[in-house]
């Protein structure tokens, strides 16, 4: 039998992401489990950095970022997703998405870990990397990867009722 208690959707607010998010709710939502919605920051403060320990931008722009990052995240979940799923909006700063991801479920004994992958060729990950296979590699816990666009298995309730009225019948 399969228990999930958390599961954790990593967003970048990007399509991907959004499917992720639609399959982390329904699966929340199925398993009666809390959802953790989490975004990670760039630190671009610590990137711009030199040698020398001067950055060449304000830490104002730190800032600003994280509090859109914080903001952005928050308007993700609604009301519903807060009263029924118990779900938290989570915003963390690093420099390496995939590690800020695995640390955070490791802390927060998450059961799965639900993100989107942009699909990338092999030469593209060669070059940029994916977090997305780093979070697989290094995750605690299963991870479900969703692909933008992906066969979708996530329906509006209306199309549920539909179907099973008539079984023969496909949704649009």
């Amino acid at each position: 039998m399969i228990a999930l208690k958390t599961v954790l959707v990593a967003t970048d607010f990007g399509p991907a992401s959004e499917s992720a998010l639609r399959y982390g709710r329904a699966l929340a939502r199925g398993f009666g489990a809390t959802l953790h919605v989490l975004h990670v920051t760039e630190n671009v403060f610590a990137r711009a950095m030199d040698g020398y320990g001067y950055a060449a931008i304000p830490p104002q722009v730190q800032e600003d970022l994280e509090r859109a990052g914080r903001r952005q995240t928050e308007e993700l979940l609604d009301d519903e997703d807060r009263r029924e799923l118990h779900a938290i909006a989570v915003t963390a700063t690093s420099n390496s998405p995939a590690n800020a991801i695995v640390t955070y479920a490791a802390a927060n004994r998450i059961d799965l870990i639900v993100m989107g992958t942009h699909g990338r060729g092999p030469i593209s990950r060669l070059f940029m990397g994916s977090v997305a296979e780093r979070v697989v590699r290094m995750a605690p816990c299963p991870v479900l990867t969703v692909r933008n666009p992906e066969h979708e298995f996530v329906l509006p309730d209306a199309l549920v009722a539909v179907s099973r009225q008539d079984p023969t019948r496909r949704p649009e």
